[in-house]
C-alpha cells in the first residue's frame, strides 16, 4: 500500500497556488540523505613479498618477450577474430546501453500527443472536441539517491563487464601461446622421431648382418624390433598431436578446423629473465579479472543503496499542456497547462522492502567474499608458478645431466658390444633410455614455456585491443 498527495493547480484559473508544491519539492530537495558509497577492502590478511623475483618489467603485449614473429601475428590476429571475445565484447556494449537507460530517469520524460477524429451528423458532436494536441512531463526529484544509485550501480556493471572483456582477452592470448609452443614441440617431437626410427632402422640392418655371422641371438633381432615399432607409434602420436593442436589453433583464431592453416614455426625460444613481480598489492591493482570483483562488489553496494532508498517517499513532477478544438483551424487558440507535484510513500508493504534490502546486503556481502577469493587466487596463481618455474628448471637440468651420462653410456656399451665385452640387451636398453630421456627434455623444455606463461598471464595487466581502440576514437 502507498499513501499518494496530489498537488495540481490549474494556472488559468488559480495562479495563486503554483507555488505550493514547486516549495515543497524544494524543501525535500535539499534534505537529501541519500546512502555513500562504502569503501571495499578484501576481507584477507596483508599478504607478503613473494618468493622469488626478478628484474624484467612486463610489456602490455607480454608475449612479445618470447620474439616469435608468428606467435605475435596468431595473438593479434585472434583479438580481432576470436568468436568468443566478440561475444564477450558485446556485453561490454550491452552494459554501455544499460548505463544510458539508467542516467536517463536523472532527465524530465516527455511525451507529444495528438488526437483527432470526426463525428457525423455534426448536430451528435456539439460539446464534443475532436483534435487534440498536447505535450506532459514529468520528472522525479531523486530525494534519497535512489535514482543516481542505479546509475552508480550501472556504471560500475559497465566497468565489470569491462575487465571482464580485458581478462578473457588475457586468457586467450595465454592460450593461444600455450597451444602454439606446444606445436613448435610437437613439431620437433616428429623430427626427433624420424631421427629415432632411422637410428633404430640401421642398427637393426647391422644386426641381421650380425646374425648372419652368428654372434648375435635372434631374440635381439626382436627386441630391436619391437624398440623400433614403438618409435614409429611414437611418431604417430606426434602426427595426431601436431593435426589436433592446428584445430585447435584454427578455433582460437575463429576459422573452421577444416581449413589449411598457414604457419610457420620455429625453435622452441630461449627463456627470457624472470620478470619483476612487484609488491602483492600492485597485482590487486593491475589483473582486470581482480579489478572486476572488485566493481562487482562496488555495483552491489549501490543495489542496496537503491534498495534502501526505495523505502522512503517518491516526489515527482509533472507538467501538462494542451491544445482542443471542434475545428483544426482553431486549435491554436485556446490552450491550458497543468502543473502538479505527486508524492508516494509506502506504508505497509509485508516487510517486502526490508526484505529486498537484507537480500541486497547479502549479496554485497557474498560478493566482498568472492573479491577476497579472487585476490588470493591471483596470489597463488604467481606463487605456483614462482615455485614451479625454479623446479622445472632443476628438472631439466636433471634430465639433461641424465641425457649425457645415457649418451656417454649407449657410446661405451657399443664399443664393448663390438668388442664382444657385453650382451647386446644392454645395448639396446641404454639405446632406449636415451632416445626417451631426449624426448622428455623437450616436453620438459615445452612445459618450462608454459609455466612462464602461466607467470606472465598471472603478473600481467591488461592491454588494448583493436576494439577498444576503435571505441575510443
Amino acid at each position: 500500500m502507498a499513501h499518494h498527495i496530489w498537488f495540481e493547480a490549474l494556472t488559468y484559473r488559480y495562479p495563486q497556488n503554483i507555488w505550493v508544491p514547486l516549495l515543497f519539492c524544494a524543501l525535500l530537495f535539499f534534505t537529501n540523505c541519500a546512502p555513500k558509497l562504502d569503501t571495499v577492502e578484501a576481507p584477507i590478511d596483508n599478504p607478503d613479498e613473494f618468493s622469488y623475483n626478478g628484474t624484467q618489467v612486463i610489456p602490455d603485449k607480454w608475449w612479445t618477450v618470447f620474439n616469435d614473429k608468428q606467435l605475435n601475428i596468431l595473438i593479434d590476429s585472434a583479438l580481432n577474430q576470436n568468436l568468443n571475445l566478440a561475444a564477450t565484447w558485446e556485453q561490454v556494449m550491452e552494459a554501455h546501453a544499460i548505463r544510458r537507460s539508467e542516467a536517463s530517469f536523472l532527465w524530465p520524460q516527455i511525451d507529444a500527443g495528438l488526437q483527432t477524429g470526426i463525428s457525423r451528423p455534426q448536430p451528435d458532436f456539439a460539446g464534443g472536441e475532436n483534435t487534440q494536441l498536447g505535450l506532459t512531463a514529468s520528472y522525479e526529484l531523486d530525494l534519497w539517491g535512489r535514482l543516481r544509485s542505479s546509475k552508480q550501480a550501472a556504471n560500475f556493471r559497465l566497468e565489470a563487464s569491462y575487465f571482464d572483456y580485458q581478462a578473457t582477452a588475457m586468457m586467450l592470448s595465454a592460450e593461444i601461446a600455450a597451444t602454439w609452443f606446444q606445436y613448435v614441440t610437437a613439431l620437433q617431437q616428429l623430427q626427433l622421431a624420424n631421427k629415432q626410427i632411422e637410428t633404430n632402422q640401421d642398427i637393426m640392418k647391422l644386426i641381421r648382418v650380425r646374425f648372419s655371422g652368428g654372434t648375435i641371438r635372434g631374440a635381439d633381432i626382436l627386441r630391436q624390433q619391437q624398440l623400433l615399432e614403438a618409435t614409429q607409434n611414437q611418431k604417430i602420436v606426434y602426427q595426431t598431436n601436431i593435426e589436433l593442436l592446428k584445430n585447435q589453433l584454427s578455433v582460437l583464431l575463429g576459422k573452421p578446423p577444416q581449413n589449411e592453416l598457414s604457419l610457420n614455426p620455429d625453435s622452441l625460444p630461449q627463456l627470457p629473465p624472470i620478470p619483476d613481480t612487484g609488491l602483492p598489492l600492485d597485482l590487486v591493482r593491475r589483473r582486470p579479472d581482480v579489478k572486476q570483483a572488485y566493481n562487482l562488489v562496488l555495483v552491489a553496494d549501490r543495489d542496496m543503496a537503491a534498495a534502501i532508498a526505495n523505502r522512503y517517499p517518491r516526489l515527482t513532477l509533472t507538467a501538462a499542456t494542451q491544445l482542443r478544438s471542434n475545428d483544426f483551424n482553431n486549435l491554436f487558440e485556446e490552450w491550458a497547462y497543468t502543473l502538479g507535484a505527486n508524492i508516494v510513500a509506502p506504508l505497509i508493504y509485508g516487510g517486502r522492502l526490508n526484505a529486498e534490502v537484507d537480500r541486497a546486503e547479502a549479496v554485497k556481502n557474498q560478493t566482498l567474499y568472492q573479491y577476497g577469493q579472487t585476490v588470493l587466487t591471483a596470489f597463488r596463481e604467481v606463487e605456483d608458478a614462482l615455485i614451479q618455474e625454479q623446479m622445472q628448471k632443476e628438472q631439466i637440468t636433471i634430465l639433461e645431466n641424465r641425457l649425457i651420462l645415457a649418451q656417454k653410456t649407449n657410446r661405451q656399451l657399443r664399443i664393448e658390444f663390438v668388442n664382444g665385452l657385453s650382451e647386446y640387451l644392454d645395448v639396446l636398453l641404454a639405446l632406449d633410455q636415451e632416445q626417451q630421456l631426449r624426448r622428455d627434455v623437450l616436453s620438459a623444455r615445452q612445459e618450462l614455456i608454459n609455466i612462464r606463461i602461466s607467470l606472465y598471464r598471472a603478473l600481467a595487466g591488461a592491454f588494448k585491443t583493436e576494439r577498444e581502440n576503435q571505441l575510443e576514437e
